[in-house]
C-alpha cells in the first residue's frame, strides 16, 4: 500500500513539472498597450525630470568629454525600434539619424511596440561601449531585419548604451 501512495506522489509530481514546464514556454509578447502621452514604465520619471532631460546630441558630447558612466541622467528623444520579441529594448534616434541602444535596467520591465514613433524621456545610465559582432547580429535578428543586412554586420562598433530604470511618454 505504501508502495503504491509513493508511485502515485510521484505520478502526480511528474505531471504537475510537466504541466508547469509547458505553461512556462509558452511565446511570450511585448506588453499590450497604445504607448499614450502620460504612460510611464519601469520606476517611471519624476515629473521634475522631463524639463531636466537634455537631447541625445548633447549626451553624446558629454559622454565623449567626461569619457566615463553618466549615472542618473535624463535624456529626451524618439524611439526608432522596439524589441518585437519581449519589449525588453527600444532604439533612440540621435540628431544624425543614427541610433542609440536603450535596455531595460535589471531586465525588470518591458515596453510595447506601440512606443515605436513616439517622443519620450528616459531616466537611467549611460556609456560609450564597443559592441561585438555577435550581439549586433542577435539584436538585428530580434527586430526581424533582413537576412542581407544581419549578415553585413561584419565589425564591431562603438555605441551610446543606455540602461533605463524608467520612461515616460512625452508626445
Amino acid at each position: 500500500m505504501k508502495f503504491k501512495a509513493i508511485l502515485f506522489a510521484a505520478a502526480v509530481s511528474a505531471s504537475t513539472f510537466a504541466f508547469a514546464q509547458a505553461t512556462s514556454q509558452k511565446k511570450v509578447g511585448p506588453p499590450a498597450g497604445s504607448a499614450l502621452v502620460g504612460d510611464a514604465y519601469g520606476a517611471g520619471v519624476a515629473s521634475n525630470t522631463e524639463s531636466k532631460a537634455i537631447s541625445v546630441e548633447k549626451l553624446g558630447k558629454k559622454l565623449k568629454k567626461e569619457n566615463k558612466k553618466l549615472e542618473n541622467v535624463a535624456i529626451k528623444g524618439k524611439v526608432t525600434d522596439v524589441c518585437e520579441k519581449k519589449g525588453c529594448w527600444l532604439t533612440i534616434q540621435t540628431e544624425d539619424n543614427s541610433q542609440f541602444f536603450v535596455k531595460m535596467k535589471d531586465y525588470a520591465f518591458f515596453v510595447p511596440t506601440a512606443l515605436k514613433g513616439k517622443n519620450v524621456v528616459l531616466e537611467g545610465n549611460a556609456e560609450r561601449k564597443v559592441i561585438s559582432v555577435d550581439e549586433q547580429k542577435h539584436y538585428a535578428e530580434d527586430a526581424k531585419k533582413p537576412q542581407s543586412e544581419i549578415d553585413a554586420i561584419t565589425q564591431p562598433k562603438e555605441e551610446i548604451r543606455f540602461l533605463a530604470s524608467g520612461i515616460k511618454v512625452v508626445n
